[in-house]
């Protein structure tokens, strides 16, 4: 293969690695390891971060790159998350049914992506919570549980659900953590926002990613308002 294409199929390469780590998630959550589940989701929120930052620093972008990436998104941050919130559920005591409604979020994250793919307006700002945002609040579950099991409760678990699900398929204007450049003026508030989410993560650990998950909302809308 020539140099040229090797090159170009980086950002392809942390794609597929985004969706073999999704794979291996949901092997390790059909067999109740959630912890382990979840720390899948962290890494390949790594590599899908990488593949867009690649694929624009070598100018690579494609059509075939942007399929795979839904793709991938849709099994790691989708099915995934669907498949721990349904052993969360399980786990909280609850009848033979309801753990299914937990499938409300990669049912959101099919829409979700679905609607991005075709919508050129989110090429600078998303429309709805992201399915990487999503799964890594619904990853960092197991281990708050862990902590405070007494808050895992069948009402409250369900309600969590239903409004991430709601949350992606929603007209929310929020800001896309995407850099172009590592400028500081273009970039102030998603520099603002790592700070801090970086900050909350250090003093609260896994407690601080429902916290990061309300600062995105806060800071995009925020930010929204400001430009009207």
């Amino acid at each position: 293969m020539p140099k040229s294409q090797l090159i170009q199929n980086i950002p392809n390469v942390l794609t597929l690695s985004n969706l073999v780590l999704g794979c291996v998630g949901i092997l390790a959550a059909a067999e109740g390891q959630l912890q382990q589940a979840s720390a899948c989701i962290g890494l390949a929120m790594v590599a899908d971060f990488l593949d867009g930052f690649v694929a624009r620093l070598l100018k690579v972008q494609s059509p075939i790159g942007a399929d795979l990436d839904s793709l991938a998104d849709m099994v790691t941050f989708g099915v995934l998350p669907g498949i721990l919130m349904y052993w969360l559920l399980l786990e909280a005591g609850t009848g033979e049914f309801t753990p299914y409604l937990g499938l409300v979020l990669p049912v959101g994250a099919a829409v979700r992506l679905a609607v991005f793919n075709n919508d050129p307006s989110q090429a600078h700002g998303f429309r709805g919570v992201p399915t990487p945002l999503v799964a890594l609040v619904v990853g960092a579950l197991p281990f708050i549980r862990a902590d405070y099991p007494r808050f895992f409760t069948v009402p409250v678990l369900l309600v969590v659900s239903v409004s991430l699900a709601l949350l992606m398929v929603s007209r929310l204007p929020l800001m896309a953590l995407k850099f172009k450049s590592f400028a500081f003026r273009p970039n102030a508030l998603k520099y603002l926002f790592l700070l801090l989410s970086a900050a909350s993560l250090v003093l609260l650990q896994f407690l601080a990613v429902p916290l990061i998950f309300g600062l995105y909302l806060t800071l995009s809308l925020a930010n929204r308002s400001s430009e009207g």
